[in-house]
């Protein structure tokens, strides 16, 4: 099955780079560093021209395939280069998005810590890869799973870590699916670090012999004071009007949550702002053309000038839209209550722990499978509420944004719920040691 699934990557590869190529016509990114995409890094990047103490340390490879999965990795990212002071990291991406976000959040590093793409799921390609980083052990993040790269790695020795893992059954049905091709690379893994009990027992249906529950690294994210020094700027330059955010939304979620804002206008606070924020940058021109066919008043965040003296948002702006990278936490910050996107369609929602984190009240849709148990416990706690379709969605913001007493109760609940969940990263790395590797 191995030897099939290479043939196949070998006989689509005109047609991915092709597709790549045509994405970078609305993300540039995509049309760099396609070297590394094949396994071809220069030599500055590797650890052959570093000095000799550079070259004796263990490197570390990271994999975080897009922006999520990288801002999930902060909290690991900080504390393996604290464990061990003489390490570096190579962090590798899949997306320009994930890399930008990288770059942004891990520059303080400095050379401790590299970044470059993963190359394509070829055995020469990933060999190549290993010759050159030299990496002493691979920690993928959350689901990936890339049967040639187990399997290289296992050939060369390096211990390969699934951290944060999360499975849901519709992940395990596919999987399954797939037969021997990832039945087989799932018995490669050294280690699973799960983020639930349900995500280890179906880890451990896939043949995996070492799993451990050790929580969701995203508990651990710290939020930066600049994040909320800019999110403190928006809030002034938004002024005393409520502030809905529809955060990481998907296509098709826009025009659901826009109808229902028209229809819902007479029960919703007469100075509401909402703040739309995309989750794919590519989306962001887009949006704003969907904003303005349906004569709405619109300011993109790019507009805004946020500094001690900015200037007020516009009078009579009823959407902002984010159209920034790297700014979620700010937007967040300045928000009075927060629907997590991806879930009113069946697309398996997103996180709800960052604005938990910031003590905001969280609405979540009904499509919540890539994160259940987290969106249920919130729930659970109080913190969050589902809503079963937009319309549910702008009667609870509503209500919400209406009662003050209520929203901050509910924002108190989900700060406990999230500060009660800490502690996945320091059982994540308390697990490294015992396979003797750094």
């Amino acid at each position: 099955m191995r030897l099939i699934y290479s043939f196949l990557w070998w006989l689509a590869l005109p047609l991915v780079l092709t597709r790549l190529w045509l994405r970078g016509r609305k993300e540039p990114g995509y049309r760099q560093h396609w070297g590394e995409r094949l396994g071809f890094y220069a030599r500055a990047q590797g650890a052959a021209d570093a000095p000799a103490a550079a070259q004796a340390a263990p490197v570390l490879w990271l994999h975080a395939v897009s922006v999520g999965e990288t801002r999930a990795a902060e909290p690991l990212v900080d504390a393996l280069l604290a464990e061990y002071p003489a390490s570096r990291i190579i962090l590798t991406h899949m997306t320009p998005t994930g890399r930008a976000t990288g770059k942004a959040l891990f520059a303080r590093h400095g050379a401790r810590l590299q970044q470059a793409y993963l190359p394509y799921d070829t055995v020469s390609m990933v060999a190549r890869f290993i010759r050159h980083f030299r990496p002493a052990i691979c920690i993928l993040m959350e689901t990936e799973v890339w049967p040639n790269l187990i399997a290289v790695c296992g050939a060369r020795g390096v211990p390969v870590v699934l951290a944060n893992a999360r499975l849901s059954e519709r992940s395990l049905r596919k999987s399954h699916r797939l037969g021997s091709l990832l039945l087989d690379a799932a018995r490669g893994i050294t280690l699973v670090a799960a983020q639930t009990e349900a995500d280890a027992e179906r880890v451990r249906s896939l043949g995996v012999a070492n799993v451990a529950v050790t929580g969701s690294i995203k508990f651990d994210v710290v939020v930066p004071e600049a994040a909320l020094a800019t999110g403190a700027a928006l809030r002034s330059a938004i002024g005393a009007r409520p502030v809905l955010l529809c955060a990481s939304t998907r296509e098709g979620e826009e025009e659901l949550i826009l109808q229902a804002y028209t229809e819902a206008r007479s029960t919703l606070p007469a100075d509401l702002l909402l703040l739309i924020v995309p989750r794919h940058p590519q989306r962001f021109d887009a949006v704003e053309q969907m904003l303005a066919a349906r004569g709405l008043s619109v300011v993109r965040r790019s507009q805004l000038v946020l500094n001690d003296a900015a200037a007020p948002l516009p009078a009579g702006t009823q959407v902002l839209l984010g159209d920034s990278m790297g700014e979620m936490f700010a937007y967040y910050a300045a928000c009075d209550c927060a629907f997590v996107g991806g879930s009113l369609l069946a697309l398996g929602g997103q996180n709800l722990i960052e604005p938990a984190a910031l003590g905001k009240p969280v609405l979540i849709g009904p499509h919540t499978f890539n994160f259940a148990l987290v969106t249920e416990d919130a729930i659970a706690a109080g913190g969050a509420q589902r809503v079963a379709d937009a319309a549910a969605l702008m009667q609870a913001a509503a209500h919400l944004l209406g009662d003050s007493a209520a929203r901050v109760a509910m924002g108190q609940q989900a700060l406990g719920f999230a500060n009660q969940h800490r502690g996945a990263t320091a059982r994540t790395l308390a697990l490294l040691p015992g396979l003797e590797l750094l």
